[in-house]
């Protein structure tokens, strides 16, 4: 059984971003958990590490806590993980698994 996932690096003004789409689940979570300590092994130390969820469809709990881990564990190395594109459907996740206490979103920009 495969997952619906997409995983891959984009390198923009920000340096490297890694963008995952499709769905965020317990079949697709080994799969983003390894691109995610990946692209976190290699950013300096002390840098913004953006993980660009705009084009994820679905997310459950698993994922979730997956990337607080990931998050946490950043931290120790002195970088932080910031989510780019929640939908308000994953934002409202984070807020009712508490998530949102761990796991950094990246401010969007008011429209004038």
């Amino acid at each position: 059984m495969g997952t619906c996932v997409d995983i891959r690096v984009d390198y923009g003004a920000d340096g490297p971003v890694l963008v995952l789409g499709g769905d965020l689940d317990v079949r697709s979570t080994g799969a983003v958990r390894a691109a995610v300590y990946e692209h976190l092994q290699s950013v300096a130390v002390g840098s913004r590490v953006v993980v660009d969820i705009s084009q994820v469809r679905s997310v459950d709990a698993t994922a979730l806590k997956m990337l607080a881990v990931a998050s946490r564990w950043s931290h120790r190395y002195g970088a932080r993980v910031v989510l780019r594109g929640a939908c308000p459907a994953v934002r409202r996740m984070l807020h009712l698994t508490h998530l949102i206490r761990v796991i950094e979103l990246e401010r969007e920009p008011i429209p004038a």
